[in-house]
């Protein structure tokens, strides 16, 4: 969308509130359910800004893939949990938790670092076939696809693997719990 520049930066200040607001939702309420909605917001804040940077594209993917399959999935799983609320919820951290901790900054770090040192104003839409640079519309899958599998697939595979650590502890977390298997109860009727 072509906005001018003050509407352009008041939007973005809306929506980059939006998301700020609905991370820290997700991070800091004890209520499970409550988090898993607030990440929703965030996911669909997170669209509305690449619809305001002009990332058609990639605004349509964010709404179908994150919001409808991924937030879902993972409210259908915090509701399938079945924790008592009256858990302590300041438990003290062990050596696995700092592990985890410094790994997940460093990835942090890594990716910030990253995106400040990328020359931003350098990156232009181009399609190589024959040995011959063509320019091409900014909207492109093919672009996209070009770009994540070139310029940006160190990047694109470190998120890959944050979100393949996120998923191994979850599982982790769900085994250790008791959460995953068939209750004791449904075992000794089936007998």
């Amino acid at each position: 969308m072509d906005f001018s520049e003050s509407i352009h930066r008041i939007l973005l200040v809306v929506v980059e509130s939006g998301i700020v607001l609905g991370s820290s939702g997700v991070v800091l309420p004890t209520n499970i359910v409550h988090s898993a909605f607030l990440l929703g917001l965030v996911f669909v804040c997170i669209s509305l800004l690449y619809l305001a940077l002009n990332a058609d594209f990639v605004a349509a993917a964010q709404v179908p893939v994150y919001v409808g399959a991924a937030n879902v999935s993972i409210v259908f799983a915090v509701m399938l949990i079945n924790k008592s609320r009256d858990e302590n919820v300041s438990s003290p951290r062990n050596a696995g938790d700092n592990i985890t901790l410094s790994v997940c900054t460093s990835l942090f770090s890594l990716l910030i670092v990253m995106i400040l040192n990328t020359p931003w104003p350098g990156i232009y839409p181009i399609e190589r076939s024959n040995g011959i640079v063509e320019q091409v519309p900014a909207n492109s899958v093919q672009l996209i696809g070009f770009q994540l599998l070139t310029d940006f697939s160190l990047p694109f595979e470190l998120l890959s693997i944050l979100l393949l650590v996120a998923l191994v502890g979850a599982i982790d977390i769900a085994r250790r719990d008791g959460t995953v298997g068939v209750p004791d109860d449904e075992i000794s009727r089936s007998k």
